[in-house]
């Protein structure tokens, strides 16, 4: 594959060293191309890259169709092609991409999935965990999820240094810094639960660690969040990026500015942020249904 198309691997180098771009989504990117040139091997004899036109990505995504992929799949496969053709254009290996035409599949919206504010409380106020120090880490992992909105990515990388008096320093998705306010009683646990390291554990940099001092892995995290939200929740996904939606939702439920969250998000689009304002809505109808005599 690299042989006939080199430009896949340069591609890849600029997402990883100039763009910053995370393992998970590198590897993303590397899946749709490499299945992409792989087609065009297969069925078209590999042309190269300039010669490229929208008749050969129409003749890939109609395959996929007929292999059922999902809508969301094959605009995330469009979405890597453009991104792929506006480097070469960059790059000035083509004049013209063909994306140009090519229209993504319409996609269903759905709905952020959260957990109920009367949920989040029993979660955090009223669930028992263990007292030592799995038991305290987990406590604060949950209510730092809660209280930041950050992703499981952002909170496992947490260094003791982002920890302020009154706010947590975020590194985000293309590094991007985000400064994200902690109640003063959580950063005070925070400040504490450091303090009471053993003294091996007093050079590790990460702001969590597990009973026997390493830093947190996603699967453990995964593992307890499920958990725990099993006890006082019955939505379907139960999952650290769950506890994100809820803190995003219970924002604008309770009369956040939709740009003050899309901030304290990390979103680079105010477009990904709107998916919560469709939460509130729903939530008023059901106000006005249980409240209005003639709902």
């Amino acid at each position: 594959m690299s042989d006939r198309y080199p430009q896949l691997q340069a591609f890849l180098d600029h997402l990883k060293y100039e763009k910053r771009y995370s393992r998970h989504t590198l590897i993303s990117y590397q899946t749709d191309l490499e299945q992409f040139f792989a087609y065009l091997t297969s069925q078209f004899d590999a042309p190269p890259v300039e010669t490229i036109t929208a008749m050969y990505i129409r003749s890939w995504l109609a395959e996929m169709k007929e292999d059922e992929l999902t809508s969301k799949s094959i605009s995330r496969k469009i979405s890597t092609l453009k991104s792929f053709f506006k480097y070469q254009l960059k790059t000035g290996l083509i004049k013209q991409t063909p994306m140009t035409v090519i229209i993504a599949p319409k996609l269903n919206k759905r709905l952020p999935v959260f957990v109920a504010e009367k949920d989040i409380d029993l979660l955090l106020t009223h669930v028992t965990f263990t007292d030592d120090w799995k038991g305290r880490t987990e406590r604060l992992v949950l209510q730092l999820f809660y209280a930041t909105g950050m992703r499981l990515s952002e909170l496992i990388s947490l260094k003791t240094s982002q920890l302020d008096t009154t706010q947590v320093k975020v590194l985000g998705k293309g590094n991007k810094e985000r400064i994200i306010p902690v109640p003063a009683a959580l950063v005070a646990e925070l400040q504490q639960y450091i303090k009471e390291r053993k003294p091996a554990e007093t050079t590790i940099m990460n702001l969590f660690l597990t009973d026997k001092g390493k830093p947190l892995q996603p699967r453990y995290v995964y593992g307890f969040v499920r958990s725990y939200l099993a006890a006082v929740t019955t939505v379907q996904k139960k999952s650290p990026h769950i506890l994100r939606h809820s803190f995003a939702t219970h924002l604008m439920n309770n009369g956040a500015d939709l740009n003050a969250v899309k901030e304290l998000l990390g979103h680079s689009s105010l477009a990904a942020t709107q998916v919560y304002t469709h939460n509130t809505i729903e939530k008023l109808k059901e106000v006005y249904k249980k409240a209005h005599p003639k709902a």
